[in-house]
Order: structure tokens, then sequence, then C-alpha cells
């Protein structure tokens, strides 16, 4: 891997097809010079409009002006995997809705579309001034928080204070939000995923990781005035590529100090958690074909976050590349101590990260197991147990002011809550006692049999036993039971005798100390001195770099282009007579029953995958690819297996973005699976039936 180092990274981006680059700060004059073609204003601004988030982790697009959204099948497995039953499995038969009333809800879905961003800077930096430590970090929240609650005047709004730079800007995003969202196609499993696990993170690559939904407004289909129309000849060797789309988050401009944390500490672990989750769901899987069903999304999750760190993992035990990233530290730490005002405002920030990283080994394992997230942790691994803990926490969070909440529950984002905890997705009962012994046994192992809390927790019990007591003791499956314990607030909770909703009690004051403790004493130093290191980078490069990735909406430029790598040449397009010649009737090189009689109608010179040169990453899974004349050439699935250390750094001569060409789109639905309702709204108008 190459350096994105602070220095280096403005020594070479005029070279390398680097950066996923703000709506507001795109390099187009940097573009036009490489490629004779720069986006001007007006075709930002529908590029933008037109590409939307899926708010779990995903991007797609807008293609129709009612509302239809592209995007890939693993990022709408969830709800291709919630509408399937014991008799008809999605993931293996695709789906397909012939007429409006049989597109099937996503009950977990949303979609967002920007509409613009603001600049709040300086209102943030005035509510922080002079603070430190906990009182920053407080203020910062709060007057987010204040900010969010401002701009998201309606449900159907979602406002997001974004952190650029790491704290050397803030812009406050202003979404379109959609909740009703619907499945309209989606092939099956073996075609999206073809090659599975062994194939993943590789070129080339023969798949169809596709699926089509839409967003609905009040009922019906959404109009949807702004929309990316279809490249009728898709892309060839050398096109100039865009692709807009929400990269999840990158670490180039971390400090090395934070980089030995994820080498040293972080990744490590999360390989291992990945590894033996892995393993109990392989085994949960064989006990048969239903367990199989219900654990098979999960499944593919884990496998492909597996690849994906260990990528990581290995880019950071390179040498030559972390001795790239310290290099570049000292040099940009030697440009601020030149500088006696810069090095009195700046120059501590590197050792107090440091310290605070140091902080975070001690912390870790309690904060995961107990803490860890918004709704459940790594010692909780339980959708039910997800549900006690945001009816016990909204409970006791939304009789607060807005500003004095926990993030996750002031009145912005009440909307995203509500879906997930009145979701209609199936919960097994099975699946659920599982999970949370797998969780529950590591939960135990981590913070040992003698602590406090896992005394508390289990007195007697194994992880099974309490896991089973929980999960068969509990009513939260129902939704009106949840719905009527979210509307009757803390006396309803309180009260409550269910035996997740007494968990989640039980665990509650110890997961909000271990919370404050991270947060005052680790993500305040971080936040703060993260802060003052993004203002120093901005004081001396400006807007002239990108920043890190945030899930966010960005833009990348590039070009479709293969790769030379261990003295192997590798061509950019594959075709689908490459698909046929791959299959081998053997998972994962099982071709589905549709296209094995759909052959001879195949035109199999037709492009299927290619790889380009665009800077993407975890996100930017369902991102169109875009010409430059506007226009769907390709929707992007995956990256190669030199692009997984792109978290750190980005090598142009061999990462890449690899995508579903938008011709193998076409001939698929057309030849394949006789799609045409979805044909008719996406397909060129000159390209005729």
């Amino acid at each position: 891997m190459l350096a994105t180092g602070l220095l280096a990274f403005a020594a070479t981006m005029v070279h390398a097809d680097e950066g996923m680059w703000t709506y507001d700060n795109f390099p187009s004059e940097a573009v036009k010079t490489k490629y004779g073609f720069g986006p001007d204003k007006q075709w930002l601004e529908q590029v933008r409009l037109s590409s939307v988030r899926l708010a779990g982790g995903c991007s797609g697009s807008l293609v129709s002006e009612n509302g239809l959204v592209m995007t890939n099948h693993h990022c709408a497995r969830s709800c291709i995997s919630q509408n399937s039953t014991k008799e008809k499995n999605l993931m293996e038969s695709g789906f397909y809705a012939g007429s409006s009333g049989e597109e099937a809800k996503c009950p977990e879905i949303e979609v967002n579309q920007l509409l613009g961003i603001i600049d709040i800077t300086d209102r943030i930096n005035a509510a922080t001034k002079g603070l430190a430590d906990r009182q920053y970090n407080d203020a910062l929240k709060a007057e987010m928080s204040r900010a969010e609650k401002e701009c998201a005047t309606d449900d159907k709004l979602r406002c997001d204070v974004v952190t650029l730079y790491h704290g050397g800007r803030y812009h406050l995003y202003k979404y379109r939000r959609f909740q009703d969202v619907r499945l309209v196609f989606a092939p099956e499993g073996e075609i999206a995923h073809f090659g599975g696990d062994l194939d993943n993170f590789m070129f080339p690559r023969y798949c169809l990781d596709v699926s089509f939904l839409r967003i609905y407004d009040n009922g019906q289909p959404a109009k949807t005035e702004h929309y990316l129309k279809w490249s009728p000849s898709g892309s060839k060797d050398g096109d100039l590529a865009f692709v807009p789309g929400n990269p999840g988050k990158t670490s180039r401009l971390f400090t090395v100090a934070e980089l030995e944390y994820e080498r040293d500490v972080a990744l490590p672990r999360r390989l291992m958690r990945l590894a033996e989750e892995r393993g109990m769901l392989v085994e949960f899987g064989e006990r048969g074909p239903e367990q199989k069903r219900i654990s098979e999304a999960r499944l593919l999750s884990v496998e492909n976050s597996y690849k994906g760190v260990k990528g990581r993992y290995e880019a950071l035990l390179d040498k030559n590349f972390f001795a790239t990233k310290v290099a570049s530290e000292q040099s940009f730490r030697a440009r601020i101590d030149a500088d006696p005002a810069k090095h009195a405002t700046y120059g501590g920030a590197w050792d107090a990260v440091a310290g605070a990283k140091e902080a975070q080994r001690k912390v870790l394992k309690r904060y995961s197991m107990v803490e860890g997230g918004a709704e459940s942790s790594e010692g909780f691994a339980s959708t039910l147990f997800g549900h006690a803990r945001a009816l016990v926490r909204a409970a006791d969070e939304l009789a607060k002011p807005n500003e004095q909440r926990l993030r996750e529950y002031t009145d912005s984002r009440l909307p995203a809550l509500k879906q997930k905890l009145f979701s209609s997705a199936p919960i097994y009962d099975e699946y659920e006692i599982q999970a949370l012994t797998f969780s529950l046994t590591k939960l135990r192992e981590d913070l040992g049999p003698d602590d406090p809390l896992v005394k508390k927790l289990f007195g007697k019990s194994s992880p099974r036993e309490l896991a089973t007591a929980v999960v068969n003791g509990s009513q939260l499956k129902d939704i009106a039971t949840r719905k009527q314990m979210f509307e009757g607030g803390k006396r309803a909770v309180d009260a409550s005798s269910d035996a997740m909703i007494k968990l989640a009690r039980l665990v509650d004051q110890d997961a909000r100390a271990i919370r404050k403790q991270y947060e005052d004493e680790i993500e305040a130093v971080l936040k703060k001195n993260g802060e003052l290191i993004g203002r120093a980078n901005f004081e001396i490069y400006g807007t002239g770099t990108y920043p890190d990735a945030t899930f966010s909406p960005r833009l990348s430029y590039g070009q479709v282009k293969g790769f030379g790598a261990d003295g192997v040449t590798v061509t950019p397009v594959t075709r689908m007579a490459g698909l046929f010649d791959r299959a081998t009737g053997q998972d994962p090189f099982i071709l589905p029953e549709s296209w094995l009689k759909a052959r001879a109608s195949i035109d199999l010179s037709t492009p299927m995958n290619f790889s380009s040169t665009n800077d993407i990453i975890g996100g930017n899974s369902g991102s169109p690819v875009v010409d430059r004349e506007g226009r769907v050439s390709g929707l992007i699935f995956d990256g190669n297996i030199y692009s997984l250390g792109g978290d750190y750094g980005f090598n142009g001569s061999v990462n890449r973005a690899v995508a579903v060409d938008s011709s193998a789109l076409l001939e698929a639905l057309d030849k394949v699976y006789h799609a045409t309702r979805v044909l008719d709204e996406i397909r060129p108008k000159s390209a005729g039936r």
C-alpha cells in the first residue's frame, strides 16, 4: 500500500484517482486536467439528488421518476430475508413483483436523499470555545443535538451533523427521509454472490449483485424529479467513471498512536470474534434447512466482515507501509513545531491522543461487552435484547431535555429508533437463544467469573440457561407489546415483568457507567485533540485535501482499468461467457436454474463485471457508476483484494473498485428474468424492446 499521509497526499492527488470528495469541494479542475471533463455545478447537483443512502450502511441511486432505487442484493439482504418464509426462501428463489401491489415492504430499510449542506463550524466552535475534556464533549454533543432538531422540522427530514477533517469542519447534512421502502426485484442468492467467500474481494468476478427497491410517499410511489438515466452501452476500458455514494469510514488521517491501537488491539480482537461467530453460525445452519435459512444472511455478513478486517490488519502489519505513516506524521509535526504559535496551539495534541488510546486499551473489553453500541453490544447479541434496551433507555431519556439525552434518543433520531423498534421483521426463538448464548459466553470469558456484573447476571445459571430463560420469558416479539410499552413510558417499563426487560434493566446501570467513563475519559480527549489536529491540517492545506469517510455522501472519480499484480496482468472487463465457464454446479459456483435455461438466448459477449480506479470503501456498496453524461454505466458491489487496506491509504496502481456492468443488468432482466416492469422504467428509450 502507498501512504495517504497529510503531506504525501497533497503532492500526489492530481496523479492518482484518489479521494472521497464532498459535493461542495469536488476537484473538477483536476479531473478536467487529467480526463478532459470536469463536472459543473449542475452536473454535481443532478448526481447528488439522484443518489441515496441506505441508512443501514449502503448506497443506492434513483433510476426512474417513480422512486425506483437500485442497490446491491447484499444491501437489501435484510429485506429479502425478512420477507422469506419456511415455505418460500427468497434468498434462494429470488423475487420479482409483477405489479405494484406485489411489492414487498422492507421493515427496517430507510432511504435518505441529501437535500443540502450547511457549514456550522463557527457555531460548533463557539459552543465549545475554551472547553476541554468532558465539558467540551458535553457541549459538542448538546450543540449538535440542537442544530439537528432545528433542522429536522418534520419526520420526513433527517439532519445529521457530520464531523469532517476530524473536527476541522462541521457540516449539517439535511436529508429527505423515506421509511416506506418496498422490494421490487432481487435475483437468486447463487448469482448475486456467485463465487461466495472464495471470490469475495477478488477480480475477475461474475456476479449479479443487484436489487431494486421503491420508495413510497404517503402510500404511493414517490415522484422523483431527479434520477439517473441508463447508459445504452455500459463501460469499456479507459472510460471515465464517477462513483457517488456513502463510504463508511476511513482512517487515513489517523495518528500513529491510533493506527497502533488498530493494529495491536482492535483488529485482532475483531478478527477473533468474527471467526468464532462464523463457527457458531455454521453449526447452527447445519441443524437443518430452516436453521440455515434463518442464519444465512448473518453468516454472509460475518464472512464478508472477516475477510475485510483481515485485509485491513495485514495492511497495518506491512512494515514499509506503516513506516510511511510514521514518517508522514513526523514531518507534519515538525512543521507544526517550527511555528511557535502553531506549536503552542496544536503541539500537544498527538501525545494526548496517544494517552487516550492507552486508556482505551484498559476499558475495551468491558465497554465492548456491556455497552458497545446504541441498542446492543458484543455481550448481548440479541434482537430482543436490543428492543428491551431501547425501551428501557427511551423511558429514561425521553423525559430529559433534547440536548441532555444520549445521542441516539434525540428528537432528530427518533424516527429511525421507532422504525427499528416497531419493525415487523420476524424473530426466531431458536436463533435468539443461540446468538445470545454465544455472546453471553464471550462476556463471561472476557470479564471473568468473579466480576460483580457477571455474578449478578448469571447467578448459578449457565449462559445457555440464562439465554433460554430470557428469550422464552419475553413477549417483545409482539409489536403491539413493544408499542404499548414505549407509549406507556417509564411507568410501563418499570412495571413490566418481561424477562428481557428485566435483563436490560439489570445491566443498564453498569452499561451507562462504562459508557460515561469511555465518553468522559477517552472519547472527549480523542474528539478535542482530533479537532486540533484537523484544524492544523486545515490551516496548512485548506480544502485541497478530502476528509476521511464518515458514511455521508461523497463522489470519487477514476477510469475503467485493469491492473497488474504478482506477475499477472488482469484485464478490466469480464463477460457473460466467462460466467458459464466458471460455473461448476458445486457450491460456491452454482448457477441458478433460471440462468441455465436462458443460456441459449443470452448474448454471451455482454460485459458482466468491470474494475475501475475509483477510490471506494465499505458503505459504497450499491453505489452507481456514472459516466461523464451522468448516466448509469455500472453498479459497485465490491473492491479487489488490494483495496482492503483502503481504510488507511490508496494505491492507484492496484486498488480497484468492482462493479456490475449496466449492460449485464439489462441483459439479465430481459433474457433471464423477463422483468418487464423494471426494464420499462430504466431501459434507455432508444433501445426498444
